[in-house]
């Protein structure tokens, strides 16, 4: 397992880490959980991802007992939670300077623990001020409820504002971002947020590097029974993965399964390697049902070195999707 610097921070994360809005997401038992996380840790991670919204808070439970269990030291991995959606009530959503403060606190009960090293405002809250949100994080880390805050999902403006403020004020900044990010959804991390890299040393926290199982070549011949896409709520998924745009993907997902096979490894494992090729990319999240599952995808650290120049030029020539340059006039 390879580490790398949180953005511009000091905090060294493991390239590859362990996500649990797909893994808890069906409320897996502590058993599981702890099987996965095991072989997460063994394998050198040292992230794991949460959310106040993943299970409606089961999955922090869940994570949280599973830690207590496994007795690992506290100094030798990081913890994340995210706020946003909390609950129905008005003061159990949002960005607000209670729910902020509310969700930590509720998020540290669950997951048993008196800090989190990550906090993520989960989307951008257009009710709610930055500038209240930028104070409400800043108070958190004074606090030592959280060591570092950041966004998910955030535009490029809404971040630039953030650090406007903190700066303006004397604040912790935002040192990170959890955006999507895969071969088939590329240019906010590649383009929209160059500026962010290159003025605030942004880092990044990329989820689903496999677009959601699309990029695993489970999908090429239609969506399997014991798929996510095959449960209730994923409707809107199944009817784009069924658009034109959907079937072009899986024509381009064939041609990927053919250079995977001409370099000895899974789909999956060049899908995630690929992601890791990106300097920008401080870590990439993993979710797995399945301990196999996660065996696989945890070797593309050490697979990634074989896509060379020359490949990655093969994949581009396949997904044709570069993100533009940004022109300056």
């Amino acid at each position: 397992m390879q580490y790398r610097r949180l953005g511009q921070a000091g905090l060294q994360i493991s390239e590859l880490s362990f996500g649990s809005w797909v893994t808890f997401h069906n409320q897996v038992d502590l058993s599981s959980a702890k099987k996965l996380m095991s072989i997460a840790y063994e394998a050198g991670v040292n992230f794991f991802d949460n959310a106040e919204v993943y299970a409606e808070g089961h999955s922090e439970l869940i994570m949280g007992q599973a830690l207590k269990s496994l007795g690992w030291s506290r100094d030798s991995y990081c913890l994340s939670s995210k706020v946003f959606w909390g609950g129905p009530k008005p003061t159990q959503r949002g960005l607000s300077r209670k729910h902020v403060r509310d969700a930590c606190d509720a998020a540290l009960r669950r997951m048993e623990v008196d800090y989190l090293d990550l906090y993520f405002c989960h989307r951008p809250d257009v009710q709610t001020p930055i500038e209240e949100t930028v104070r409400a994080m800043h108070e958190l880390v004074l606090s030592g409820k959280i060591l570092y805050w950041g966004t998910s999902e955030w535009n490029a403006a809404q971040i630039a504002a953030a650090h406007g403020i903190a700066q303006q004020y004397g604040l912790n900044p935002p040192t990170m971002e959890q955006p999507q990010y895969n071969l088939f959804h590329r240019d906010r991390v590649e383009r929209e947020y160059a500026t962010c890299y290159a003025e605030y040393g942004m880092g990044t926290t990329i989820w689903s590097p496999l677009a959601s199982g699309i990029l695993t070549g489970k999908y090429n011949q239609g969506v399997p029974p014991d798929s996510r896409l095959a449960v209730s709520g994923y409707e809107w998924m199944r009817k784009e993965l069924e658009s034109e745009a959907g079937q072009n993907r899986l024509a381009k997902v064939q041609d990927l399964q053919v250079l995977a096979r001409d370099l000895d490894m899974s789909l999956a494992q060049l899908a995630v390697a690929w992601c890791l090729k990106n300097p920008h990319v401080s870590t990439v999240i993993l979710g797995a049902s399945r301990a196999e599952q996660l065996v696989e995808n945890l070797k593309a650290s050490d697979l990634s070195q074989r896509l060379d120049q020359g490949v990655l030029q093969r994949i581009e020539t396949i997904v044709q999707n570069r993100p533009p340059l940004e022109t300056a006039y």
